[in-house]
């Protein structure tokens, strides 16, 4: 859909600040996608216009209720987005906090012995927040292998692991090393199957630009994302957390309403911004199918990113015009695999004989930028079991084009020959 309409994809990037130019290095590519995503220009003027205002909520004036509102506003845009029908969304300092801050909670309110489940694939935050407070609290942590070749994990790979008294359990969405998603319903359902007790946490923060959230079909007890990954900006998360989760006892202040998760007075601006991308995600869908219910048309967003991003992937694999793709280049190693159908608009890749680091360098010096990825604490779970020492990683989005996708190949095509 987007691909056979040039008009709609410069509507799409005129919406994007710096989509083709850096204010520090002139024009350029953007394939660091996967490391935070473009700013939609409407957030950039939400967040200023907020950043002005000196009133907080909370207060009985007409610029407290009128961030109140705002607030409230937010939060139902959100649910709209990411279709819940039940629980709460609350901002935090980042889609990491907070994921720790739901899996302590989950964690010390487990009985003791209990166990906690999660997967090798998954990003440190989560493995990271599981594995020390499962310690903390006395539960015993269950590691679900993912499969090296692949960069995935399976309902099926965390039924082996599955036992009763799992209490507590992690999954991630997409990976931001490999790229792929990862079937976040079927796994929780497994879970649900043997523990029907666990609470089930999702690291949503990879997944979320690419358009399909749907909160109430996954079954699962907390979500978060990370907004400057998804068209916002920096400095805060965003996490939905189901009504039983909001209901156990967690780090609060003394005799504050016994569901609240919020710390202090947070931003109103960092609220409105989720609205600003919640209307893009409308105005998209608009544009691609004739649905009226927003829902309906973020759905039809969501189908139409998926879809223009293969289509950028797929070109990206096997090449575009004249020139080879990445599968036909010899030394090239594509990380989880040429045909992956989990693939959510990133492709990783290896080259025989250059350090990653030096790839990413001479496409930064053609206006392409990239970013290595290293074995270290933050990938080395998905690249050590390959043997690689580090790997470049190439993330794009529906604002994309084929022609970045065709620079990009020229470029490597070049430091190969």
């Amino acid at each position: 859909m987007i691909q056979t309409r040039p008009e709609l994809l410069a509507a799409i990037r005129d919406r994007f600040a710096h989509v083709d130019n850096c204010p520090f290095q002139g024009p350029r590519v953007f394939f660091e996608n996967a490391g935070g995503a473009l700013t939609l220009k409407s957030v950039v003027d939400t967040s200023a216009r907020f950043a002005a205002i000196p009133d907080n909520q909370g207060r009985d004036n007409p610029a407290s209720h009128a961030l109140v509102d705002v607030i409230n506003r937010a939060r139902a845009d959100m649910s709209v987005l990411m279709n819940t029908s039940s629980g709460q969304f609350f901002a935090g300092e980042s889609g990491t906090e907070l994921l720790f801050r739901m899996i302590r909670t989950a964690c010390v309110n487990a009985p003791k012995g209990a166990k906690v489940i999660g997967s090798s694939i998954e990003h440190p935050a989560s493995r990271s927040a599981a594995r020390r407070w499962a310690e903390i609290a006395g539960l015993d942590y269950v590691n679900v292998p993912h499969d090296d070749a692949s960069g995935i994990v399976t309902a099926e790979a965390y039924r082996e692991h599955l036992t009763p008294d799992v209490r507590v359990a992690t999954i991630l969405h997409a990976s931001p090393v490999t790229g792929m998603g990862m079937d976040v319903a079927g796994i929780a359902a497994a879970i649900r199957d043997v523990a029907p007790e666990a609470i089930i946490i999702v690291d949503g923060i990879q997944h979320a630009a690419h358009g399909q959230l749907d909160i109430d079909s996954y079954g699962v007890d907390g979500y978060a994302i990370s907004p400057y990954k998804v068209f916002a900006r920096h400095g805060y998360g965003i996490a939905w957390i189901s009504d039983r989760l909001s209901a156990m006892p967690h780090d609060m202040l003394i005799d504050a309403p016994a569901t609240g998760w919020e710390f202090g007075t947070r931003d109103t601006g960092s609220y409105a911004t989720m609205s600003d991308v919640v209307a893009y995600f409308d105005w998209l869908g608009g544009e691609v199918s004739d649905e009226t219910d927003p829902r309906a048309r973020i759905e039809a967003a969501g189908r139409a990113i998926h879809d223009y991003e293969t289509h950028l992937t797929n070109a990206m694999i096997h090449g575009t015009g004249n020139l080879p793709g990445l599968a036909e280049m010899e030394r090239v190693t594509i990380i989880g695999g040429a045909d992956n159908a989990a693939r959510e608009g990133l492709v990783c890749i290896a080259i025989d004989g250059i350090p990653s680091p030096e790839v990413v360098t001479r496409l930064n010096e053609n206006g392409i930028r990239t970013h290595t990825r290293k074995a270290d604490h933050y990938s080395g779970n998905v690249l050590d079991p390959l043997g690689l020492p580090d790997a470049i990683r190439i993330s794009l989005c529906h604002y994309n084009t084929e022609a970045e996708v065709a620079q990009l190949l020229s470029v490597i095509k070049d430091l190969l020959d």
